[in-house]
């Protein structure tokens, strides 16, 4: 109920505020509009004045009263006559002066009249003035090149109120320009009606508001707020019983309020529906994630977990890790005897993710072993599990495989590596560094192919290290990958360290780069670390 009043003063409030708004544009370009329009009356009356007051002028003889310094009756008659003319024109001065041409700064004053209503005394005849404003500069030029009128209005608004001046050349005989006459008008009204205009159209758009509002609200509490409250009412009856009620067929508009109100009558029976499947489909998922769980053990089971993995073998430790991007992977590692002398270590990964890949993946892993545990070299051991996996893989699985198998007393070994990773090897005395030598392709990408084979040999206190793509394509939320140069630096930070610390050591640096970003390969690791037949000089001394 709160929020529908709400809704409503909200959209008033908005109507108040566009209406306020459009009033107040309204009333200053009306404002605008009107105080020009004054202006420019005032301003032509003012030029009205001014070409009167030049009729009056004798302009040959300004040269010779500024001369002499002497003036005579015909400069008192007009001099008269523009004090009459100041008086009965109600303007505030009128005055005629030659100017400086050098700065346009200097004014020397012929005739001024000044109405007594202003206060202020006349210039007298002869009079220089150096205080002429710059901004008129530019008119003054004006008048005294061409004879006729500022290039602008000229107005002013001070303390003692607005006026506006006109501004004329005064020619001689010849049609030179030898003077300026200026007149000064008081727009003594333009005040009182732009206060008036201001306050009138204040209290007709105050008038409009309260009209518009009036109606406003009872067109919208009747088509807009009532309706909504009602949807509203029924929404939440809804949400505590779940029983459709068809009060909201009541509400016929052609607009959004109806189309809201039948889509949420829809939305009832739609979700009544949808809560009876949920229950289906809540008790069948349910069923799948126990499956999963049972699935994701017994892949887990199938890895080797026990650690150390040959406590009675003392030439070698090894120790591996798998975290899978879903319930179950398609990467996995194996390890095992193939007889008392013999190695065999496995590093896959499976393309595609979650169930498929997990399918897939046991089967790999058996065929490998059950092959290997046959005898023969990796080579031959990949040709037979890609056969085999070919046959029937309509889905165009495959998987990529390092397999090398260890000759455990002379640390002499041969591997294939079907399309996967490079390997790391850390020597004795040295740090890792991956050895890079040609792949075969993925194991099951095409019948009938063979494998090639590298031998490699380990020599007392060298290491091992094999992973699956996961590691150095983990992302971050920056979208850039760890990388082998990341995993090589989280390796050789203690190259030394047994084979737990090392893993620990690389998961550690790719949970760090990784951060918050979510997982989306399984990341698959495995250590070996050979002693030789002397064995690990530091077995059973506890840390």
């Amino acid at each position: 109920m709160k929020k529908n009043y709400g809704l409503a003063r909200q959209l008033i409030l908005s109507i108040v505020i566009i209406i306020l708004i459009l009033s107040g544009l309204t009333e200053w370009i009306g404002y605008r509009e009107f105080t020009s329009v004054l202006e420019k009356q005032y301003n032509d009356t003012a030029y009205e004045v001014a070409e009167t007051a030049r009729n009056y002028l004798n302009p040959d003889k300004f040269e010779e009263y500024l001369e002499t310094g002497e003036t005579d009756k015909e400069y008192d008659r007009i001099q008269g006559l523009l004090d009459e003319l100041v008086i009965s024109s109600e303007c505030n001065f009128i005055y005629v002066a030659k100017i400086d041409e050098t700065d346009y700064m200097t004014t020397t004053y012929i005739y001024d009249s000044v109405n007594p209503k202003t206060g202020f005394g006349r210039y007298p005849f002869g009079y220089e003035s150096k205080d002429t404003d710059p901004k008129y500069v530019e008119d003054l030029k004006h008048i005294l090149t061409t004879g006729g009128r500022a290039q602008q209005y000229l107005y002013s608004y001070t303390e003692s109120g607005a006026h506006t001046t006109a501004g004329l050349g005064v020619k001689n005989s010849e049609g030179t320009v030898v003077a300026v006459i200026g007149v000064e008008k008081s727009m003594d009204v333009l005040e009182n009606a732009r206060s008036t205009y201001v306050r009138h159209v204040a209290m007709l758009s105050l008038v409009i508001i309260a009209l518009v509002l009036v109606l406003y609200t009872l067109y919208l509490n009747r088509t807009l707020i009532q309706p909504i409250r009602e949807i509203a009412l029924e929404a939440g009856r809804f949400a505590e019983n779940h029983h459709e009620i068809k009060k909201l067929r009541a509400i016929h508009r052609k607009y959004e309020i109806g189309l809201l109100a039948r889509s949420v009558h829809k939305m009832e029976i739609d979700l009544n529906h949808y809560i009876d499947n949920l229950t289906k489909v809540t008790a069948e998922k349910e069923r799948i994630s126990t499956e999963l769980n049972v699935a994701t053990q017994i892949q887990a089971d199938m890895l080797p977990s026990i650690f150390p993995a040959f406590p009675e073998r003392k030439e070698f430790d090894i120790y591996a890790t798998m975290n899978p991007a879903k319930e179950v992977g398609g990467d996995f590692y194996d390890f095992f005897l193939i007889d008392e002398d013999h190695l065999a270590m496995v590093m896959a990964d499976v393309s595609g993710k979650g169930v498929p890949a997990a399918l897939f993946m046991v089967i790999a892993k058996t065929l490998i072993k059950n092959r290997a545990q046959m005898g023969g070299g990796p080579s031959e051991i990949l040709g037979y599990v890609n056969n085999q996996l070919c046959e029937g893989n309509e889905s165009g699985m495959f998987v990529t495989v390092w397999l090398a198998i260890l000759e455990i007393s002379t640390g002499k070994g041969v591997a294939a590596n079907a399309g996967h990773e490079h390997p790391a090897i850390c020597r004795a005395d040295g740090i890792y560094e991956l050895v890079v030598y040609r792949h075969s392709l993925a194991v099951a990408a095409m019948e009938g192919m063979r494998f090639r084979e590298h031998t490699f040999e380990l020599h007392p206190g060298d290491s091992l290290y094999v992973y699956t793509d996961g590691v150095a394509e983990a992302t971050n939320a920056g979208e850039e990958l760890f990388g082998t140069d990341r995993m090589l630096r989280a390796l050789n930070r203690n190259p030394k360290a047994d084979v737990t610390e090392l893993l620990q050591t690389v998961k550690e640096e790719i949970d760090v780069f990784v951060n918050t970003a979510p997982q989306f390969d399984d990341i698959t690791m495995m250590c070996l670390k050979y002693y030789g037949k002397e064995g690990n000089p530091n077995a059973g001394i506890e840390n």
